[in-house]
């Protein structure tokens, strides 16, 4: 549909700097930088990226974004690129940087909504390609409510190392058998060359490729965008047709929280647990309704997944990556699976201007395939994340099961508690742990940390060591979507608060069965009231800075660790201005 004769940019933010007589400087600006008055005239449209050179999960959005830019110029609309921040989990992972991965996701969603609102643009498309920018610019779009595009950067292909498939997972767990001798340093040196062979976030189902997944789901992106791996040609025709889809979208004015209701995100949270995603999601999801004004926190997130079947056979729990999904039908196979099984809501609005179900009507199943199994096939019949609560965790927290067998599911053993994620890796890397125990890192949270790191490192050490089913951890930070293992995360309220967490001492008897759904530690109600009067804040060396202005805004994990109240309390939406 051509939009240029459709849309009525009297009622459009875009005026405010572009009509009338008293807008004649703001059109010299416009002019300066080449711009026609047919061009000035039309609804401005902010193509958003968050494009760097930090990591290969970025280095393709620029690329695209000129694709997107086409795409809007060729439906009647005048594209404004601009780049925002990402911090890159895999780089920032292991070391202080991490503190700085979360706390991105706000700036992205920030500079974003500064950007268009400074500029007073119409309506945006949004690429990312990372863990923290996805969710970002999700929230942008939601905060925003002008006519918006979600665009995923694409995920990278998998590398080959003497023969078999690898993945970044497989690297970091490398780590930890060269410490024990079981890697040696030609080998390491060999597998980190080869282990990353193109542009694109990390290849299996963690948490950029979860919220990839998550993007088509909740509707804000084009179905099989979101599957594409990022050196794939086809990126451009899809980045293309959301710079088309965006006018249409301006023209029938439906916006980003016409889209993302309280079934959207259902169905959002639906396809984590069925694809054995990043227990990240959990954190996110909350976040995106948080913008809408939608009360969606980790307990609502935790009952959909108990209740979808785990049902796509994925990385790291399983045995495929998302180039494999993409080619045998994408994550339109996989939802409608789910669709034909009543796991998802059908009648949900999508970037399409049709529904869930009006876009997968057509959709078939590929029975030569066994990356994702029919609904009523499922590899386990509860999903691959499941959210915990109990007396050590009482708003709650988060484990990724898929993958483990229900004997692996509950364990129970003595605390080994270490303050941060340091002091536990250097513990781990010099075997100073035992079997049977529960290595509990706290003041990780999101404001203790503060930024709730991720402790992939840790974890990735221990399997490479052959110890990953034999210990358990928790922490009130983070693990990575790559994670496997016995690994429960957002354990909340969080240490630095003076939750149950930062009361334990070492030898204490920790309780974990993630088929109950329960967290708990062998004390009494009256000798955590003893521990907690004793117990005092400790402080954190982000006494200025970003990290500290996040720590006095942040709010707890179970509602997505937001900075801001949210759409419940606006009064007046961007896109009404």
């Amino acid at each position: 549909m051509d939009a240029r004769h459709t849309t009525d940019k009297s009622k459009l933010p875009s005026r405010h700097v572009t009509e009338g007589p008293e807008r004649a400087p703001h059109r010299s600006y416009l002019y300066a930088m080449g711009l026609t008055r047919e061009q000035i005239h039309q609804p401005l449209i902010g193509v958003a990226s968050c494009w760097n050179e930090a990591a290969p999960c970025n280095i393709s959005l620029m690329r695209q974004a000129q694709a997107v830019k086409k795409g809007v110029a060729s439906a009647g609309g005048t594209p404004r690129e601009f780049c925002t921040i990402t911090v890159t989990d895999g780089i920032a992972m292991g070391h202080r940087g991490m503190r700085a991965s979360l706390p991105s996701r706000e700036v992205i969603a920030d500079s974003v909504e500064l950007t268009m609102r400074g500029h007073a643009y119409d309506a945006l498309v949004g690429l990312a390609g990372c863990d923290k920018s996805l969710p970002g610019m999700m929230m942008a779009m939601v905060r925003l409510n002008v006519p918006s595009v979600f665009i995923y950067g694409g995920s990278i292909l998998p590398g080959t190392f003497r023969g078999q498939p690898v993945t970044i997972q497989d690297l970091f767990e490398a780590v930890g058998k060269h410490s024990v001798g079981t890697m040696s340093d030609d080998d390491l040196d060999e597998l980190e060359q080869v282990a990353c062979p193109s542009a694109g976030a990390c290849g299996a189902q963690f948490t950029a490729n979860t919220m990839a997944t998550v993007s088509e789901a909740i509707g804000l992106a084009l179905p099989y965008s979101a599957g594409a791996p990022a050196p794939y040609e086809i990126r451009d025709r899809f980045c293309a047709t959301a710079g088309e889809m965006v006018m249409e979208l301006l023209a029938k004015n439906i916006r980003p929280r016409d889209i993302v209701t309280r079934k959207a995100l259902e169905n959002a949270a639906t396809v984590v647990a069925a694809s054995g995603g990043s227990t990240n999601a959990a954190l996110h999801l909350p976040a995106i309704a948080h913008e809408c004004g939608i009360e969606f926190d980790l307990f609502d997130v935790a009952e959909i997944f108990k209740r979808t079947p785990y049902i796509a056979d994925l990385k790291p729990g399983g045995r495929y990556v998302a180039k494999d999904l993409f080619e045998v039908g994408g994550i339109p196979l996989l939802m409608k699976t789910l669709l034909d099984g009543g796991y998802l809501h059908g009648d949900c609005l999508t970037v399409t201007g049709r529904t869930i179900a009006e876009n997968l009507a057509k959709v078939a199943w590929n029975a030569d395939q066994d990356v994702v199994r029919p609904s009523s096939q499922p590899i386990t019949v509860t999903g691959g994340v499941v959210g915990l609560k109990g007396n050590l965790a009482p708003e709650g927290a988060i484990v990724k099961v898929a993958g483990m067998p229900p004997e692996k599911q509950t364990f129970a053993g003595p605390a080994r508690v270490f303050d941060n994620e340091e002091a536990c890796f250097e513990a781990v890397k010099n075997r100073q742990y035992k079997e049977g125990e529960v290595l509990v890192i706290r003041y990780e949270g999101p404001r203790g940390g503060p930024g709730m790191r991720e402790m992939l490192a840790t974890t990735a050490a221990l399997y490479g060591q052959g110890m990953g089913d034999k210990v358990a951890l928790i922490t009130d930070g983070r693990f990575s979507g790559a994670t496997r293992g016995f690994c429960i995360g957002h354990v909340g309220p969080e240490a630095a608060v003076g939750g149950p967490i930062g009361l334990l001492k070492d030898g204490d008897l920790i309780r974990i069965d993630a088929i109950q759904g329960s967290l708990s530690v062998d004390l009494t109600d009256e000798e955590l009231a003893q521990r907690r009067a004793a117990w005092q804040p400790r402080a954190n060396d982000s006494t200025s800075g970003y990290l500290w202005k996040y720590a006095q805004t942040v709010g707890p994990a179970v509602t997505g660790a937001v900075t801001h109240p949210g759409g419940a309390q606006e009064t007046l939406s961007y896109a009404d201005i």
